[in-house]
């Protein structure tokens, strides 16, 4: 099993196969979102750091306030982080960037050798980032928005669908209509908690969406805090193939996605650690190793002369015990043996061996 460095996110997806036992090695999304804060260096900054931390891709978040929200939106998040109580204000303060920012971050990316994707939250930035991305993602905001999603299909392209605060019919609805378009789909478990706790991140529901939807890949969108990144290790193991979590230069930075985001030493963090998990997973097929022949010959057992056997001596069952090492005939043949005659004398505690016999 390898990383999925080499393999473009729409491959992944178009290849995944449903296989309730195996593992997969994730491919990570660092969510940069508008933690840009509208600063195209700083955007650049955090295609490098991702880079650096060995994500795959990186992901903005493109909208206009006036397509996302009212302004009579109220706030979802943690307030005592983010004191904005309007969605449309705080969405007002970073919406600067637009078509020609996205195209310029996507060039950065190309040069930097990471995927781009961008979420669009609305018909104009979908119609842009179409030229820009290989995959589309669809919030969990979005999920009963219906008419977006079919909008988002006529694009033909893999869709990754995040999951938060949904019932199992909405996502079902949702399920069909990409279905209906015959796309690659990617099933985000997420919670829509900004941050989440880590007991409230119900890690078990990726297990749920994979019988319940055996033809869409499991992924995991994270909004716990990172701390030692066994969130991100649980999703995986558990089957998340796509993982995405919130991505930032400064973690101590007040408000909007700053303050639950993982930054470049965090992800190191978490590929440290996973490599040596699967370091320690290895191979899903069960087969003996080479490293375990010295004991695969001297810890098993062969047919043993119980006690002397004489030349010309029909073997009964009489004649034989079982001991190690495994150098003879196997025990497993002892059926085949009883009935043969001893070609020579054979001393008791002899390890039988099959030209012995005739």
């Amino acid at each position: 099993m390898k990383f999925c460095e080499m393999r473009k996110l729409k491959e992944i997806i178009k290849d995944f196969s449903y296989n309730p036992y195996l593992v997969e090695r994730p491919y990570v999304i660092a969510e940069a979102g508008v933690n840009h804060e509208g600063s195209m260096d700083l955007a650049k900054q955090l295609i490098d750091e991702a880079k650096e931390g060995g994500a795959h891709a990186i992901k903005f978040q493109t909208y206009k306030a006036e397509t996302i929200a009212s302004k009579f939106s109220p706030s979802y998040w943690d307030t005592t982080k983010e004191s904005t109580k309007s969605q449309f204000e705080l969405f007002k303060k970073y919406d600067k960037f637009w078509k020609k920012e996205y195209e310029e971050l996507k060039t950065c990316c190309d040069k930097a050798n990471i995927e781009f994707l961008s979420t669009p939250f609305d018909i104009e930035s979908a119609k842009f980032l179409n030229d820009l991305m290989d995959v589309f993602k669809i919030s969990s905001s979005d999920i009963t928005n219906t008419p977006f999603i079919e909008y988002m299909c006529s694009f033909k392209k893999p869709i990754i669908l995040s999951t938060g605060a949904s019932y199992l019919w909405e996502i079902q609805e949702a399920v069909e209509t990409i279905m209906h378009h015959g796309l690659p789909l990617c099933l985000m478990q997420c919670v829509l908690n900004y941050p989440t706790l880590d007991h409230n991140a119900n890690l078990g529901m990726i297990k749920d969406l994979m019988m319940k939807f055996p033809r869409c890949m499991p992924g995991y969108s994270d909004h716990t805090l990172p701390n030692d990144m066994s969130v991100l290790i649980t999703a995986n193991l558990l089957g998340a193939v796509i993982l995405e979590k919130h991505f930032t230069h400064d973690k101590t930075l007040p408000g909007n996605d700053h303050y639950h985001a993982m930054d470049k030493v965090d992800l190191k963090h978490f590929f440290e650690r996973i490599s040596s998990i699967y370091n320690t997973v290895g191979n899903v097929t069960k087969r003996p190793l080479e490293s375990e022949n010295t004991s695969r010959n001297n810890a098993r057992r062969s047919l043993i002369a119980k006690q002397e056997i004489k030349a010309g001596k029909i073997i009964t069952r009489q004649d034989l015990t079982w001991k190690r090492p495994a150098h003879g005939i196997s025990p497993r043949e002892i059926n085949n043996l009883i009935g043969k005659t001893a070609i020579e004398t054979i001393e008791e505690d002899s390890v039988l061996k099959w030209d012995m016999f005739k």
